[in-house]
């Protein structure tokens, strides 16, 4: 029999059926899923009207390339820019987050003419060639070296910053909360000083919103708090809420070419029907609101039950770091508990629901953690 390229360790559990934040495996038991399949499950599982859309669009057409007129990519692009503010950026429509930054470190360089990139400690773009250049892993870089341009600093460190970014420097690219790294918060300061400096010296700022956009820190994109405005910015995970798309809203001070940017796959008359679902789900019923209330539930919650070394996190991305490695206390929530959450490094729990989840869902969780955290301790 042929096999699988091994690229994670598995958990023994086949869902087969999902539900709004719950999922259901091949015995019929029923899981909390608290992780979102890493921040995808953006409006919850099989949502009735994503569901629909996605029916309809199917008995219509599904796919045909970039060769011709598709409809669904303007209406995306009008919609996208009207709820995430950015309503004068254009919209390049591709596959998934790694593509997304590939393609803004593309338009930086070719923006600037310059080649030297600043990205963060613990940050993570991607796994492809450039995304992963400018990822903080020395476990997933490849042996060509790709990163020999890349200079990394240390996260919401103003100063360094400062001095890394020169006249020389092509872009900028930071997540605005770190996800994979453990969910550390970009401080407004931080943020502003690189804005501040990247207009200093002509170099492009790409605001990294694949996890950490969509909605899901209370924001449409969690920059939004510190009031910049970004040149480029990338998305995927939740925007399709489970099909795969990223894209790239670049600012009007970028002229376009054609040949410049292509794709086969991205933009196609499903993917886009997919996300502009995810747009209106998330604004008729308030989603963004929802995620504000309900993160500050979980966090008020956590606090109470303690145990913890630090709590971070803003809206629906949550990171909860011990003293301990975390990794059975995940397991025991998973097996037990029939709960889903993520990790980021060995101590670090993370939290990435639906935008959807509600008090008894996050009662559910905060019960299990509460009993669990005291077992360990």
């Amino acid at each position: 029999m042929s096999q699988l390229f091994n690229v994670y360790p598995l958990y023994d559990i086949e869902p087969v059926r999902a539900l709004g934040s719950y999922v259901w495996d091949r015995n019929g038991d029923r899981y909390l899923d608290l992780y979102g399949g890493h921040a995808v499950i953006s409006v919850g599982h099989t949502h009735p009207r994503y569901v629909q859309a996605l029916t309809n669009q199917l008995q219509q057409i599904s796919f045909y390339s970039n060769s011709v007129k598709i409809p669904q990519q303007q209406e995306l692009a009008d919609k996208l820019g009207a709820l995430s503010g950015y309503p004068d950026f254009a919209l390049f429509l591709c596959n998934s987050g790694a593509e997304a930054n590939e393609n803004a470190l593309k338009l930086a360089s070719f923006h600037t003419g310059r080649t030297q990139v600043v990205a963060f400690r613990k940050g993570f773009h991607g796994r492809t060639a450039g995304a992963v250049a400018a990822t903080d892993n020395p476990a997933i870089v490849a042996p060509v070296n790709f990163n020999q341009h890349v200079q990394f600093v240390p996260y919401n460190d103003v100063e360094a910053a400062k001095a890394a970014i020169t006249e020389e420097t092509c872009a900028v690219i930071i997540e605005g909360i770190q996800g994979v790294g453990g969910i550390h918060v970009a401080t407004d300061e931080f943020l502003q000083a690189l804005r501040q400096r990247c207009d200093q010296t002509g170099a492009v700022l790409i605001l990294d919103g694949v996890q950490c956009g969509y909605g899901r820190s209370g924001r449409f994109f969690s920059h939004q708090f510190s009031g910049i405005e970004p040149d480029l910015v990338t998305m995927a995970k939740g925007m399709g809420n489970g099909f795969p798309i990223g894209g790239v809203m670049i600012s009007p001070t970028f002229k376009a070419s054609y040949g410049l940017l292509g794709t086969t796959f991205g933009g196609n008359h499903l993917a886009c029907t997919a996300a502009i679902a995810v747009l209106d789900i998330m604004k008729d019923e308030e989603l963004m609101t929802n995620a504000t209330r309900m993160g500050d539930y979980l966090m008020d919650g956590i606090r109470q039950i303690g145990g913890y070394k630090e709590l971070r996190g803003r809206g629906l991305m949550i990171g909860i770091e011990y003293d301990f490695p975390v990794e059975t206390l995940r397991n025991t929530l998973l097996f037990e508990h029939h709960i889903f959450t993520g990790v980021a490094g060995k101590n670090t729990i993370r939290l990435l629901p639906s935008l959807a989840i509600g008090n008894e869902e996050a009662d559910l969780f905060l019960e299990a953690l509460s009993k669990e955290v005291k077992v360990v301790l």
